[in-house]
């Protein structure tokens, strides 16, 4: 668990006051009250008061300053009613406030007063008294507990895959993503892990495809994943990241069906698959984890990938995936076409 940062006290105040009356340095004070001298100096940057010309450190006033501060109310959207509601209309369609506010500054680029950072809504929301309405926003928001869960980090119980293909091996221009067609996969598993969707996720686009499996045995994910990518044109079928569950035991036979490599990452580095973890936290938010995920049709999980699709993305410049995967298949059409005229 990360350091939790704890707010000054009004002691500590105090003790800053009279360390300044005492000329002593930022640094000094600093390790009087075990701070450090950062901290020291930016409370006094930030909460010291104008007084005859001169800015003067007074521990009540300084609290008080802070107290107003942190409680300020998001202005901007307080004044503009219409702003709060587009804010609210994009948040609806499942989108998070970074992505909304992204997307108003694609909609108006040249109206500042139509702009609004994603902080400044997140405040807004919290800003609200508690009861009914504020739950239904907060609602609104992707993930509802207060604090990050850390991973659990246990032993590996899955079995070892035989001649897998590392990462290592991976070419490097994999990393840049600047080369459409390879892709990352894994599954999502429902209540007591007896049930589970296939995700896979294009690396450049972020373009996702849902597969409903009946199990999560070898032979079922080999099929659905052949399935579900079979009509992804060869040029963007070019490799597959998965990690080491035995359920990808028939993975070269997912290779050879689809004319792709597969990838496989080193145990316990889930970052390796960095834009599959972050989906499957996304596809969450329509499959909540202790939930029976085989009531889900193929029709229904493709109404959430196309719904996760067509959402803008801060990684993209709040571009949509499905945006950037036509692009790169246009490309492919447009380069398939004049070679034939060659």
């Amino acid at each position: 668990m990360g350091k939790q940062y704890k707010q000054l006290g009004i002691d500590e105040r105090s003790t800053i006051a009279v360390g300044l009356g005492q000329g002593l340095s930022r640094r000094a004070i600093g390790r009087l009250l075990k701070r450090p001298h950062c901290t020291i100096g930016r409370e006094i940057d930030r909460n010291s008061v104008e007084e005859s010309g001169s800015r003067r450190y007074a521990p009540h006033e300084a609290y008080t300053c802070c107290t107003k501060r942190r409680n300020r109310p998001a202005k901007k959207l307080s004044a503009s009613p219409e702003l709060w509601t587009e804010v609210q209309t994009l948040m609806k369609k499942s989108w998070s406030p970074e992505q909304a506010a992204g997307m108003l500054k694609r909609m108006y680029p040249d109206a500042p007063n139509k702009h609004v950072s994603h902080e400044t809504i997140y405040a807004y929301i919290y800003a609200y008294p508690r009861g009914g309405l504020r739950a239904d926003l907060i609602k609104l928001l992707r993930k509802s507990h207060k604090t990050r869960k850390p991973r659990a980090r246990g032993k590996d119980r899955r079995g070892q895959l035989q001649n897998v293909t590392p990462i290592a091996e991976r070419p490097k221009d994999v990393e840049t993503r600047v080369v459409p067609g390879h892709w990352e996969g894994d599954l999502i598993k429902g209540k007591y892990n007896r049930s589970s969707v296939g995700t896979l996720v294009e690396r450049t686009s972020r373009y996702v495809i849902l597969v409903q499996l009946d199990d999560a045995k070898a032979p079922t994910v080999h099929q659905g994943f052949v399935r579900q990518m079979k009509d992804v044109p060869e040029l963007l079928r070019q490799s597959l990241t998965y990690d080491r569950g035995k359920e990808m035991a028939l993975h070269k036979q997912v290779a050879a069906d689809l004319n792709l490599t597969v990838y496989f990452a080193d145990p316990h580095a889930p970052w390796q698959r960095g834009s599959n973890e972050n989906t499957n936290g996304l596809v969450r938010q329509y499959l909540p984890k202790g939930t029976d995920l085989s009531v889900h049709s193929q029709a229904e999980l493709n109404t959430i990938a196309e719904r996760l699709n067509t959402r803008p993305r801060k990684k993209l410049g709040f571009h949509t995936p499905q945006e950037v995967y036509l692009s790169a298949l246009t490309d492919h059409t447009s380069e398939t076409s004049g070679a034939l005229h060659t």
